[in-house]
C-alpha cells in the first residue's frame, strides 16, 4: 500500500548493530556491515535493515559461490551471533518486539531477513518496492517481496517527531537515509549505503547505480548535519567502523 505511516512519541535511543565483516577485492577495503535499531518512548521498536542472508552464516563460501559474490568481495566474518536475533537480544529485545521494519535498499546485505518478521509493516522507497524482486546483487534476485504491509516513501518524510525519513536515490534507485534527534546525544544522521565511508564524497561517488543523484543527495546530507550540527555514522565506514559504538551499547 501506498500511504503515509506516523509512530506516536519520539525516539528515546538508538542502536548500531553489527551483522558482520567483508573485504572488497578491488581496493582491499573492510567494511563493517550494519543496522540500526531505534526505540520510541511509546515503545514501538523500529528496526532498520537485517543484514546477509541466513546462509552466509550456515557455510558463506557455499553462498558467495551460489551469489556470484566473490566477484566483489568476500566475507570476513558472518556467524550466528551477527544475525538479528542475536544482535536484539544483546538490546534485551527479540524479533517480536520490532513493531516497523525499514529498508534503507535492497542490496543482498542490507535485505537478508525481509521475511523474518511476519505481521510487521515494511517502510520502503516506492523505487525499490516497485521493481519484480529486490535488487540482491549482480542480477541475482532471489528473493522475492514478502507478504507484508508496504508503506511507500517517494519523498523525504517525518515519520515521528524527532525520526526523519529521507529519499536519497544515487547509490541504489529507492536509497534512504535519515535523522534521528536523541535526548541526549542530539541529531544523528545515519547515512546508510547514501554515503558509506566519508572519502566517498570526495571521489563524487564514483561507480554508484546513478553518480549525479549520489552526488546532489550526499551533499545535501552532509549539508543537513552541518545545519544541526549532527554526528555522522556512515554506512560501511573502514576508519570508523573498529570503534564504532554497537550493540549492547546504545546512543540516547
Amino acid at each position: 500500500m501506498k500511504g503515509q505511516i506516523t509512530l506516536e512519541g519520539k525516539p528515546k535511543r538508538m542502536a548500531v548493530l553489527d551483522y558482520g565483516l567483508f573485504q572488497v577485492h578491488a581496493n582491499g577495503r573492510i567494511i563493517g556491515i550494519c543496522g540500526y535499531v531505534v526505540e520510541m518512548d511509546s515503545g514501538d521498536v523500529v528496526l532498520i535493515d537485517s543484514g546477509f542472508p541466513p546462509k552466509y552464516a550456515q557455510d558463506a563460501a557455499a553462498a558467495t559461490d551460489e551469489d556470484d559474490l566473490g566477484s566483489f568481495g568476500r566475507v570476513l566474518s558472518v556467524t550466528p551471533d551477527n544475525s538479528v536475533s542475536a544482535q536484539l537480544s544483546l538490546l534485551g529485545l527479540k524479533k517480536s518486539d520490532v513493531t516497523l521494519m525499514i529498508q534503507s535498499h535492497t542490496h543482498i546485505d542490507h535485505v537478508g531477513e525481509l521475511d523474518a518478521f511476519p505481521g510487521v509493516p515494511i517502510l520502503i522507497a516506492a523505487a525499490e518496492r516497485a521493481l519484480p524482486r529486490p535488487l540482491y546483487w549482480s542480477g541475482k534476485q532471489p528473493m522475492t517481496w514478502p507478504d507484508a504491509q508496504y508503506h511507500l516513501v517517494d519523498a523525504d518524510m517525518t515519520l515521528a517527531q524527532g525520526f526523519d525519513v529521507l529519499l536519497c536515490p544515487g547509490h541504489a534507485p529507492g536509497q534512504l537515509a535519515f535523522m534521528i534527534d536523541l535526548p541526549d546525544s542530539g541529531p544523528i544522521l545515519l547515512t546508510s549505503d547514501a554515503i558509506s565511508r566519508a572519502d566517498e564524497i570526495g571521489e563524487r561517488f564514483a561507480g554508484s547505480w546513478e553518480e549525479a543523484q549520489a552526488i546532489f543527495h550526499g551533499d545535501r546530507l552532509m549539508q543537513r548535519a552541518r545545519d544541526r550540527d549532527a554526528l555522522v555514522i556512515f554506512g560501511h565506514s573502514p576508519e570508523d567502523w573498529p570503534t564504532q559504538r554497537k550493540a549492547p551499547d546504545w546512543y540516547t
